[in-house]
């Protein structure tokens, strides 16, 4: 892997995150999620990541194929993070009214943005590629 190769991947794992987090995921799905006591909220939690976890699949599939595992380590990742930011906002109360409802927001949105950074060091690690 060269630097370019590496710039598009990680490019590859940001354009994911939008159009999971943001494109692809309805507001049912959302508030659903959102509210981990609510009927229903499990199951869009993990609809929600398993979208997530099919797209850094198929992304593994193109620049990775032997790591194609990281796709399921996306699911429950992504699920992790999600389901904290649910509860933390559900235990406090916080809506979108509040300004901590957009600080742990920004918090969610970025650790997934330190993951998928992970996922691309480790890639980069098991390719072999040499950056100095």
């Amino acid at each position: 892997m060269n630097l370019t190769d590496i710039l598009i991947l990680y490019l590859a794992f940001r354009v994911k995150q939008v159009v999971c987090d943001f494109f692809l995921q309805p507001s049912w799905m959302a508030l659903a999620k959102g509210n981990p006591l609510k009927k229903g909220g499990s199951k869009a939690l993990f609809l929600h990541a398993g979208i997530h976890g099919s797209f850094t699949f198929m992304l593994m599939l193109f620049f990775a194929p032997a790591l194609w595992w990281l796709g399921i380590v996306d699911f429950f990742v992504h699920t992790l993070i999600d389901k904290t930011k649910a509860m933390i906002n559900h235990k406090t109360g916080w809506t979108y009214k509040d300004n901590a409802y957009w600080w742990a927001f920004g918090l969610d949105q970025e650790a997934h943005n330190l993951t998928h950074l992970a996922y691309v060091v480790y890639i980069v690690m098991q390719s072999g590629a040499s950056l100095q």
